[in-house]
């Protein structure tokens, strides 16, 4: 920590901190709690963020700051005051020792709040190799605890600045605090106030209800997140790190899979308990991270993909595990239960992606759903019947441990089915209802999220523009159907699931043609998902060579990673993988072609098995390089799900 005591000063230690450093900047005679500060000062998704007398700027924000600072100086220098200058803070202090301060030796000191020391006292400490923390808390703002404080706040330069970074154009983020207090008051008689309006509230208490995401599922909020929030707090206390949590429920979860594969009742029973106590770690991590404030690039890639890595890897470990205890073979079910999860995802993600920023947002679904929001039960019940992770993974654990495999995946692959048709309806009612106008970021988010390759884009380029604005949708549907159609109707070996693959990737440009702003455009990426991965089922099904579903099911996993990884960039606002490497991997089309071709020219003894592993290994190895390559960058999002959507 640095205190400046007039503007210049502060500018002179703002230039003193290295460009590559996040930086502090907080006014010597603010008051309030040390969670405040917290969350104003230590997140890493924003360019810069603020709470009443306090501001951070990140790097890419630092040479805004820059100009507002000199502007202040100038405006003090003209009106003879150079007092009331904030506290600079280099990013280094915030994120190794946690040190924010507002010292003033001019100003009764009595009245600073060291965050540091209060941070030690709680036991949460930071962690080397961790990006310092981006959080979330329950909220009133700061203008509203003004008003509980009696409106008695002074007037602060570090507000300000906040205000001029706003009209340069800089997003400030602003938290919201709901108790919390953050203020900067005017006399003794304010700041008397203020530090009445801090004791009164219990901040550990605030900070255990805030590690819990609000819209989660009923499952996960009334039967672990009652108890998962404290093991979040033991894991702050001991210098445990969100990665370090989830690569235990991560190992967790592998472990269960291997119980599942011994094929045994106890073997079963194990991976029950295993998953659930997964699932307690996948909790407990985001609530560390919510809690401590710790959140990273590192953080956002294991966050965005162990839990599918999980999944898929338990419902491998049900399939080996009905083979070895009866030769039961479900390789087909753990393939179709991996395939539909994975469109149920992509509608999610292309729904939300297509309405992130539309205008004219309404419809009288949403105006009903919002209506039912009000009544209590209903709430709950539609967000069960989503069949959200808390309440799928607690349907097969109970499941794996009391029944077999294929009853499992009978309940799996039915509650699924059931879970995509009343969201997929529903978000088609609201599509057709509303009158939004989607915009070109939305358009080029779906047209990303779509994967389409070399063959789709020749065709794009060759058709007519100003089409339909349901052509897109309808050239999906009507190649999806034509591609599964005439797998599942020809026969493994055939040449005519090659020539509806073509025609796949005729109809797949023609989709992607104009750009995705029709009121069903969203409906594109999951069909081409849903034409891909159950193009490579049916053959794998229909082919009955030993080894062909399981090398199936590795090449959709592969070609699933590369998708989720799509997604989790686009929401971090970095856009998709490079377009070469989508090029090189062939797209979606593509891929459809070469399998159905693999089919119709490797069908006699193992030649198919093979040609699936070797291409689900190329893949694997394309897709997982340019990942950890850009997960472990700098240029990468410290993202993190907030949302509390269904997974």
């Amino acid at each position: 920590m640095r205190t400046a005591t007039d503007a210049a000063g502060a500018m002179a230690e703002l230039a003193a901190v290295p460009a590559h450093e996040r930086v502090a900047l907080v006014d010597p005679r603010f008051v309030g709690h040390v969670h405040a500060l917290r969350l104003a000062l230590t997140d890493p998704r924003f360019p810069a963020a603020t709470v009443r007398g306090a501001l951070t700027a990140q790097p890419e924000a630092r040479a805004a700051l820059a100009r507002a600072m000199t502007a202040s100086a100038a405006t003090a220098r003209a009106s003879g005051s150079g007092g009331g200058a904030p506290t600079a803070a280099p990013a280094q202090a915030l994120g190794s020792a946690g040190a924010v301060g507002t010292a003033a030796p001019d100003r009764a000191a009595g009245a600073a709040v060291r965050a540091g020391d209060a941070t030690q006292a709680s036991g949460d400490t930071g962690s080397g190799g961790r990006t310092r923390p981006s959080g979330t808390a329950l909220a009133l703002g700061a203008a509203d605890a003004s008003a509980a404080l009696g409106g008695a706040d002074a007037h602060s330069r570090v507000d300000d600045l906040a205000a001029a970074l706003d009209a340069e154009g800089v997003p400030v983020h602003r938290p919201e605090l709901g108790v919390l207090v953050a203020a900067v008051p005017a006399d003794t008689a304010a700041r008397a106030a203020a530090r009445a309006a801090v004791d009164t509230v219990d901040e550990e208490r605030v900070r255990l209800r805030s590690a819990v995401k609000s819209r989660d599922g009923f499952f996960t909020t009334f039967c672990v997140s009652p108890y998962s929030r404290y093991i979040a707090r033991w894991c702050a206390r001991r210098g445990l790190t969100p990665n370090q949590v989830t690569t235990a429920s991560l190992v967790t979860a592998l472990i269960a899979a291997a119980c599942a594969a011994t094929g045994t009742r106890p073997g079963f029973v194990s991976a029950g308990v295993l998953l659930i106590a997964s699932f307690v770690l996948d909790c407990t991590d985001g609530q560390l991270a919510r809690y401590s404030l710790q959140y990273s690039t590192l953080g956002a890639w294991l966050d965005a993909t162990f839990d599918r890595a999980k999944e898929y890897a338990y419902y491998a470990g049900l399939a080996l595990g009905a083979a070895r205890a009866d030769g039961d073979g479900i390789w087909a079910l753990a393939l179709g239960a991996m395939v539909l999860q994975t469109c149920r995802h992509v509608v999610d993600f292309a729904f939300n992606e297509a309405n992130h920023d539309a205008t004219g947002n309404t419809s009288p679904t949403a105006a009903l759903s919002g209506r039912l929001d009000s009544v209590g039960w209903t709430v709950w019940t539609r967000r069960m019947i989503v069949l959200p992770i808390g309440e799928r993974w607690a349907m097969i654990a109970v499941l794996t441990a009391f029944t077999t495999p294929r009853i499992t995946f009978y309940a799996l692959l039915v509650g699924c089915a059931l879970a995509a048709c009343y969201t997929t309806a529903g978000r088609v009612l609201r599509s057709l209802t509303r009158r939004a106008e989607r915009t070109d970021r939305a358009a080029r988010a779906l047209a990303e999220l779509a994967d389409s390759g070399p063959l789709a884009e020749l065709v794009a380029k060759a058709a007519p523009r100003g089409m339909s604005s349901y052509l897109a949708p309808l050239s999906a549907a009507v190649g999806t159907a034509a591609v599964l159609a005439g797998t599942a109707l020809a026969g493994f070996g055939s040449w005519v699931p090659v020539g509806c693959a073509v025609l796949y990737a005729v109809l797949a440009g023609v989709a992607v043609t104009a750009p995705l702003q029709g009121p069903l455009d969203w409906l594109v990426p999951p069909l081409f998902r849903a034409a891909e991965y159950g193009t490579i089922l049916i053959l794998a099904a229909c082919s009955e060579v030993n080894g062909a579903l399981p090398a199936a099911f590795g090449l959709v996993a592969a070609v699933a990673y590369h998708h989720y990884d799509t997604v989790y960039r686009i929401r971090g606002g970095t856009g998709a993988p490079p377009h070469r490497l989508v090029r090189a991997i062939g797209g979606h089309e593509g891929r459809t072609v070469v399998v159905t071709a693999a089919a119709a020219l490797l069908h006699q003894n193992q030649g198919f098995t093979i040609a699936l592993t070797a291409l689900a290994a190329v893949l694997a190895l394309a897709v997982l390089i340019e990942s950890i390559r850009f997960w472990v960058s700098s240029g990468a999002p410290a993202v993190h799900d907030e949302s509390g959507e269904p997974a």
